[in-house]
């Protein structure tokens, strides 16, 4: 019997088939975060306390396609004993769970060489019904569907097996768009949300379904609503023409048996500077709960208001059960980049904990109108520091103190939700969080939360853009204007949220350089609009430093604007974003740089609390237990163990012991484990496979999936 995995997955239920592999008895992993419930929880025990120090790695599989330093952060799915996941040039692959061979490969670029990657994204999605098996894979702009035993399209599913995700977003121009997490199936429908670029132009992040067998689209709902929607009356009446973003790029919760779909949301585009979209703009950054068949919404909450500081929901929310004064109530968990976990009543939106708003300070930027007020959890208190004070500055070394004391000074540190301002803001914890798009787990036994969370402060700062009046403009008053806020201005970027542009070409070819600074990709906004001479003396600028001047065309107008107005989305104030380190590339601020909290959602207390990670450099010194940045989350299970990887600089998955926090194993991975780990079972052996690359770490080496278990009796 073939189950289809649109039903509720209950606790990682055990799954009896014969597989394509052979197997006689599985217990899957089938979708992205264990479930469609993101609890990343599994029932199995072969693995324990008393024996995780046995596990030793059972087969390991080269996801690199000979690409050095790419991030790979899938975390895999298992059905019927085959492990589907994706390579860091996304090709679609199906193993063998239990050997780690391959059963087939689906190579979109068909043989062609994908030099620096294809691209980020983080699993597939798998259906089935009846013989009727599909795999789900989205790459760059276009989501195919392949069938689970070949790999091969299905060609009657949109146009010759894939459709094109920008198709239908709203009239005009198609912007360039991707799904980095994948979306979730209900019945028949494939729920998907979007990544877009993080300023402007980008499309909007409408959330959209469609039908797993055609790829008709079946509903859409407006993140930035149109005339006559909810929340339309908290943006400017023409902002859904022009802005963008507000999308749901981290993924997605699903109740099946109500049939709910939990949608967190993102900042709408610019990131950092809304004058363009005053007002509290709804559906951004908001947990937006939609009737699954419908798309209709059934309730929201937005988390933070006219969002300035790329306060983007970065995880799906984990639907949970919590005790309540006798009660058993269901619930819907969201933790936040702010360091904050916001517990819901999953039917209602009844907070589940008191909730404050606080005022802040208004911004003193020219065009910028900041929210009034802003909600804060009063209980559990938050995962991660909440401001930078000097008490707070590193003391490393005395040279490290001085260099950022100075700095510290000469910037704004309020606290969460102070404006950005010309002098630079701290924002702490920093653009990527506290937490992370590797979410957090939850304990159904014990009602416990597992979160890790950075605790990295960024800077921000707000530049006045060149007035557009020059006759000519260099491409390095090009980059000066589009990327330096990103990418720095000497093209050195902060890696590995904005890589560094220098030896481009060792990475990509030079056609495909010029196809991103037209297009856009992942965070990045498209430039066509600049025109072709000037996108050529960009290129020129970034490739070789010439700074050749060129004829300057003022950007047009947009497609909602007469030609003669300027156009909404070319705005005064640019922002420029980087890491708050010290001299030597370390955190400007004293430890712990990361941890993994337990907090007991039932009562909102905390159970324990460890820094996560480590410099190995800083601990050949002594500098131990620091915690270190990571992203990916963790995995947890009856068998008392949290799993977790997701460290930058020492390359370790780790085992704690999830009543205490005890680390009770660790091994180092062949790169660091940014992603989250998937727990099953095969022929009655446990497995954990996390992804392993070097793509934020500071060292290179291929990517790959490893697979660990306990020795066959």
């Amino acid at each position: 019997m073939h189950v289809r995995y649109c039903v509720p997955f209950l606790l990682a239920a055990t799954l009896s088939a014969q597989s394509p592999t052979g197997a006689r008895h599985s217990v899957e992993w089938p979708v992205y975060g264990g479930g469609p419930e993101s609890m990343r929880y599994s029932s199995l025990t072969q693995i324990n306390r008393d024996n995780v120090k046995q596990l030793k790695v059972a087969w390991t599989f080269d996801a690199s396609d000979g690409i050095q330093g790419s991030e790979l952060e899938v975390n895999p799915i298992v059905v019927d004993g085959v492990l589907y996941t994706t390579t860091v040039s996304l090709n679609a692959v199906a193993l063998n769970a239990a050997t780690g061979k391959l059963l087939w490969r689906f190579d979109p670029y068909h043989g062609r060489p994908v030099r620096g990657g294809g691209g980020r994204t983080r699993g597939v999605v798998y259906w089935g019904e009846g013989r009727d098996r599909r795999v789900f894979v989205a790459v760059q702009q276009f989501l195919y569907a392949l069938a689970a035993k070949t790999g091969r399209p299905i060609p009657t599913f949109g146009n010759g097996g894939r459709i094109d995700m920008r198709d239908g977003l709203r009239p005009g121009e198609k912007l360039m768009i991707s799904l980095g997490t994948p979306g979730i199936v209900y019945k028949d429908l494939l729920i998907i949300g979007s990544r877009t670029a993080e300023s402007l132009p980008t499309p909007v992040g409408d959330v959209r379904a469609y039908d797993v067998r055609t790829g008709a689209l079946r509903w859409t709902f407006h993140t930035v609503p149109r005339p006559g929607e909810f929340g339309y009356a908290t943006w400017p009446k023409d902002a859904w023409t022009y802005t963008g973003a507000a999308n749901n790029w981290t993924g997605m919760s699903l109740d099946t048996t109500r049939g709910l779909v939990f949608v967190p949301t993102g900042s709408a585009a610019d990131d950092y500077y809304g004058a363009n979209r005053t007002g509290d703009n709804v559906f951004a950054n908001s947990l937006v709960v939609l009737n699954a068949a419908t798309g209709e919404r059934v309730w929201h909450f937005q988390l933070v208001r006219h969002d300035i500081w790329d306060r983007d929901l970065p995880a799906p929310p984990n639907l949970v059960t919590v005790r309540r004064d006798g009660r058993v109530i269901d619930a819907v968990a969201q933790i936040t980049k702010s360091g904050h976990v916001f517990l819901f009543d999953r039917v209602t939106g009844e907070p589940l904990f008191p909730i404050q708003y606080r005022s802040y300070p208004t911004s003193d930027v020219e065009g910028e109108v900041t929210a009034d007020s802003q909600p804060f959890p009063v209980v559990p208190e938050p995962f991660a520091r909440q401001q930078v004070t000097e008490d707070m500055l590193t003391e490393r070394t005395p040279e490290a103190h001085r260099a950022v004391l100075e700095r510290f000074r000469a910037m704004r540190s309020g606290g969460q939700f102070v404006p950005g301002s010309l002098r630079g803001t701290i924002v702490f914890p920093g653009l990527d969080g506290g937490g992370e798009w590797g979410g957090a787990a939850f304990d159904p036994e014990t009602s416990l939360l597992y979160v890790n969370a950075n605790e990295m402060a960024w800077t921000v700062t707000l530049v006045e853009r060149r007035p557009p009046a020059a006759a000519t403009v260099s491409g390095k008053e090009l980059y000066a204007e589009h990327c330096a806020g990103c990418h720095r201005a000497d093209r050195s970027g902060t890696p590995p949220t904005f890589p560094s542009l220098l030896d481009l070409t060792d990475r990509l070819m030079t056609p495909e350089i010029r196809a991103v600074l037209s297009e856009g990709g992942g965070r990045m906004p498209g430039f066509a609009r600049l025109g072709s001479d000037a996108l050529s003396a960009l290129q020129r600028y970034i490739l070789t430093g010439d700074e050749t001047r060129t004829a300057s065309t003022a950007s047009p107008a947009s497609p909602a604007s007469p030609a003669s107005t300027p156009s909404p989305i070319d705005q005064k104030y640019r922002s420029e974003v980087e890491r708050f380190l010290d001299p030597d590339g370390y955190p400007a601020v004293k430890p712990p740089w990361g941890t993994l909290s337990a907090i007991d959602l039932s009562t909102g207390r905390y159970a324990w609390k460890v820094p996560l990670g480590e410099y190995r450099e800083l601990a050949a010194q002594g500098m131990t237990n620091t915690g270190c940045e990571n992203y990916g989350g963790p995995v947890v299970t009856a068998g008392g163990l949290v799993f977790i990887g997701a460290t930058n600089y020492d390359g370790k998955l780790r085992a704690f012991d999830k009543a205490t926090g005890a680390l009770l194993w660790e091994t180092t991975l062949p790169a660091s484990g940014n992603a989250t780990p998937a727990t099953y079972e095969v022929d009655g052996r446990q497995f954990v496979v996390i992804a392993t690359s070097s793509g934020k770490s500071r060292v290179q080496a291929p990517a790959s999936y490893v697979a660990f278990a306990l020795d066959q009796p």
